[in-house]
């Protein structure tokens, strides 16, 4: 994705749309995060990222911008707001608080306030610093899920033994496809379910929202840029 005007003020812009319209997701609350929130430690950036193209591409445009979304604050309110209970997706595109690689810790903290009685659930490529991973610690014991975001079977290993919260990881797989496979040191990795059966979303299956979960979640590559995606998955960076 390129941006015209991206800024450290638009850093933490967010939309909340109440009731998804992405097929695989289903009808829950989404949000989308500026990508000047995007870590330059992901392999994914500008060259694999599925959410940088198509009609998600032209909105987190404008969330980046500054043309769509709100602050940080009212964004926070909005979920606050939502029913108890309410299962909802963070970062359909863009990554937690933070410019490039670090994660605003307070910024997070007030996220996991709002969340409070809520079934919120993300994913992070932040890298997994000593502050950054002190911070999606936190997140995790107090019920916000933010799964973390491994590009290959052996560093989805890498990210599960920090034991700081769940794991998902990009599978060198074809698109539609049931991939379930091991990592190098024996974990078990399950396919997500919304990949390849048209009768489950995000909001039926809710398997990423779960902290205690002994898989870690494999999506195999897709979007308009999933070879380049696939290769980053077989190690090739």
């Amino acid at each position: 994705m390129h941006l015209t005007h991206p800024t450290e003020g638009n850093a933490s812009r967010v939309h909340l749309t109440l009731k998804s319209r992405n097929a695989k997701v289903g009808p829950i609350p989404v949000s989308t995060t500026s990508a000047v929130s995007c870590p330059n430690a992901c392999p994914l950036k500008d060259k694999g990222c599925y959410a940088a193209n198509g009609p998600l591409a032209l909105h987190w445009r404008k969330v980046t911008e500054g043309k769509a979304g709100a602050s940080w604050d009212a964004f926070c309110d909005s979920v606050a707001a939502l029913p108890d209970a309410q299962a909802w997706r963070h970062n359909q595109a863009g990554d937690l608080p933070g410019q490039g690689d670090a994660i605003d810790a307070p910024k997070l903290a007030q996220l996991v306030h709002a969340n409070a009685g809520k079934r919120g659930w993300t994913y992070t490529h932040k890298p997994m610093t000593s502050n950054n991973a002190t911070a999606v610690s936190h997140a995790n014991a107090a019920g916000f899920i933010i799964n973390l975001s491994a590009d290959t079977l052996a560093e989805a290993d890498q990210l599960a033994s920090l034991n700081i919260g769940p794991v998902v990881v990009v599978l060198d797989a074809p698109e539609g496809t049931k991939a379930d496979t091991v990592t190098p040191g024996g974990r078990r990795v399950v396919t997500c379910p919304a990949t390849y059966r048209d009768d489950i979303t995000c909001a039926d299956c809710l398997l990423c929202a779960r902290i205690k979960r002994k898989t870690i979640v494999g999506f195999p590559a897709h979007g308009a840029q999933k070879k380049a995606a696939a290769t980053i998955a077989r190690g090739i960076r």
